[in-house]
């Protein structure tokens, strides 16, 4: 068994006195047990001591938005098991490690990931709407290599002091788990760095929590010198169902590049009409195709793992059935490696 501390929760300002934004309130009702998660779906409760397993090293998270896209009574709900924790979370099992792709090797300044020429990653907080069980940073030590709260400088010094960066990605966590007072005092900050260009942004709440997509974060969002682009993370069509498709598509009306990168997942979406409706459905939404990411081999999560050459099977399939500009790009992020490690590579579609 093993044994490891949970993600901590962070919490964020108010937009005035008294006043708690509608995601907020919507983030502090999220499940935050199995038993209630069991309960909620009308599953049995023989799968609780198994579930209480995998909350014991990784808590569990769940906003209500994301439950009500669920199927009640299906143990397999494709939705479900990206966050229903497991016993097989606790298997150790060779080269599945706590940091597989080396963010704790690169970290260059507190809270500043620089792997890849022209682009560093920001981490801005260990917090997130949701607890996806695949995450590969479920074990990442957020008090030590964050910055302090608010604490911006030896990584602003640091982004500020590299001329060859021209693109920021603010990750975590999640960093739309953070309010938008101090994300918008943070872009400003780099806005303020004249070779920087683009400030991406990692996040996967408008997918999950979509009250976070408010008349406040469209406003900052859309303002500043600096491109914004959002890279989503869903990886099933179902998760851009209602009320996420009114989100993504107030973000679309507001001239945000929106991009969405999955990770191949067993039992999620590794079968070729899944990964097609995903791609159709995001399009629909005005996101594009990034990235399919082979599985980070993170400690606890084996059993999400579709080996490679089932991988390249159905990327082929997908090729096949899909415009060019619908095919994310199957990648594996390699600890070390100048940039993502692309799998397969096919010539241009019409």
């Amino acid at each position: 068994m093993i044994t490891r501390a949970p993600r901590g929760t962070q919490s964020s300002t108010t937009t005035g006195p008294r006043t708690t934004p509608l995601w907020q309130q919507a983030l502090a009702r999220a499940i935050k047990d199995p038993e209630t998660l069991l309960q909620r779906l009308g599953l049995p409760s023989t799968s609780l001591p198994s579930a209480q397993a995998g909350h014991r090293l990784f808590r569990t998270r769940i906003p209500e938005s994301y439950l009500a896209r669920m199927r009640p009574g299906n143990p397999d709900d494709p939705l479900l098991r990206q966050v229903m924790p497991r016993n097989e979370e606790t298997h150790e099992l060779p080269g599945f490690v706590s940091d597989p792709v080396g963010d704790h090797d690169a970290l260059a300044a507190p809270g500043v990931v620089h792997k890849y020429h022209g682009r560093a990653l920001l981490l801005t907080t260990g917090a997130c709407a949701i607890h996806c069980r695949y995450c590969f940073r479920r074990e990442f030590d957020y008090a030590e290599h964050n910055p302090a709260q608010d604490d911006w400088e030896p990584a602003l010094d640091y982004i500020a002091g590299h001329p060859e960066l021209h693109e920021i990605i603010l990750s975590g966590g999640d960093p739309l788990a953070l309010s938008d007072v101090r994300l918008k005092r943070l872009a400003d900050r780099l806005a303020a760095i004249p070779h920087l260009q683009r400030l991406r942004i990692h996040t996967r709440l408008p997918v999950v929590l979509p009250e976070r997509v408010d008349d406040a974060l469209l406003t900052w969002l859309g303002q500043g010198r600096l491109q914004h682009v959002l890279v989503l993370h869903a990886n099933h069509p179902r998760e851009f169902a209602a009320p996420a498709d009114a989100a993504l598509r107030r973000l679309q009306a507001a001239g945000i590049t929106l991009l969405n990168q999955a990770v191949l997942l067993a039992g999620v979406n590794d079968d070729v009409e899944t990964l097609v409706e995903l791609q159709e459905a995001g399009f629909r939404l005005g996101v594009l195709p990034y990235y399919l990411h082979q599985l980070d081999r993170t400690r606890g999560t084996a059993h999400f793992e579709v080996p490679d050459a089932r991988a390249h099977a159905l990327y082929q399939a997908l090729h096949a059935r899909l415009p060019g500009y619908l095919v994310p790009r199957l990648a594996r992020e390699i600890s070390g490696a100048p940039g993502k490690t692309l799998l397969a590579l096919f010539p241009g579609r019409e």
